[in-house]
């Protein structure tokens, strides 16, 4: 059966409150609200305020996890102090590797890694609500919901990890296509963790070729498109990618290159045949 996929075209906190509710699940609490904060500088992250209505709506605490890469998010004390330079600190937050050892994941049948490293107080939660910004990605072609689960909930070692397929000694020089599949496979490990007690919802909004953890980006190269939702993680990132594909904005063609010339689909694909989700979906407009 294709999975469903809810979508409006009207981005507001309203629509993003009201797509999560069309999922119908209610969240066991507490309930960890997996967002992107932003790196200090970004100018295309989306707002506190956009995702406020729905945060309230589960009571949830952000979380996020601190950094692979010199910046403002490296470490835990800077890391806070940005949440409360960008107005997150409106919510309980929690930076999930802050503390304590990483918790370690196995993942026996993972296509390029067996285990994934997480923060250790993703054990603090029931659920998790992942917040998407769908954007471009400078080396994952694109930032959807898979991202959200397997970079944003490893922990900074965690991250290397991922990216170096296993070789945190040199993790910025991994095989290209082990990385999107290393990806696919932490993202199954936190989603198992979590099994019946995920929801997910994304926004394309502000789509620059660039992520929100670059402090320098480019600026948006295409008009906004809506919002989605699901529970089925695989079946919304590829929603998202056809949503572009189909657009007829001149400037989707600069985002499908940065997409394309990454390889950026490989990762649903690889997710799919993991069994994380369906690529196939049904579209259901809420407009």
């Amino acid at each position: 059966m294709p999975s469903k996929v809810y979508f409006t075209k009207v981005i507001s906190p309203e629509s993003v409150l009201r797509l999560f509710e069309a999922l119908a699940i209610e969240l066991p609490a507490p309930v960890a609200v997996k967002v992107h904060t932003g790196e200090k500088g970004n100018q295309n992250f989306l707002p506190p305020s956009l995702w406020e209505p729905a945060i309230r709506r589960v009571n949830g605490t952000v979380v996020e996890t601190n950094t692979a890469y010199e910046g403002e998010r490296s470490t835990t004390e800077k890391h806070l102090a940005l949440l409360r330079e960008h107005g997150w600190d409106q919510f309980p937050c929690r930076i999930l590797d802050g503390e304590g050892p990483d918790r370690e994941l196995a993942i026996p049948k993972g296509f390029a890694i067996q285990k994934n490293y997480i923060g250790k107080d993703t054990e603090k939660f029931a659920s998790v609500l992942v917040l998407t910004h769908f954007k471009g990605h400078p080396m994952g072609g694109y930032g959807g919901a898979l991202k959200q689960l397997s970079i944003g909930f490893a922990s900074a070692y965690g991250k290397k990890y991922i990216h170096g397929v296993g070789k945190t000694e040199d993790f910025w020089n991994g095989d290209h296509d082990s990385f999107l599949r290393a990806m696919a496979d932490a993202a199954g490990s936190v989603l198992d963790l979590f099994r019946g007690k995920c929801a997910f919802v994304s926004v394309m909004k502000n789509m620059s070729v660039d992520c929100d953890c670059c402090a320098v980006a480019e600026d948006p190269c295409m008009q906004d498109i809506g919002v989605l939702s699901s529970l089925d993680p695989v079946a919304l990132d590829r929603a998202c990618l056809d949503l572009v594909y189909r657009s007829e904005d001149p400037g989707r063609d600069h985002l499908l290159e940065r997409i394309e010339t990454r390889n950026g689909t490989l990762t649903p694909a690889a997710a799919a045949a993991l069994g994380l989700g369906s690529l196939e979906y049904e579209l259901v407009s809420l407009d």
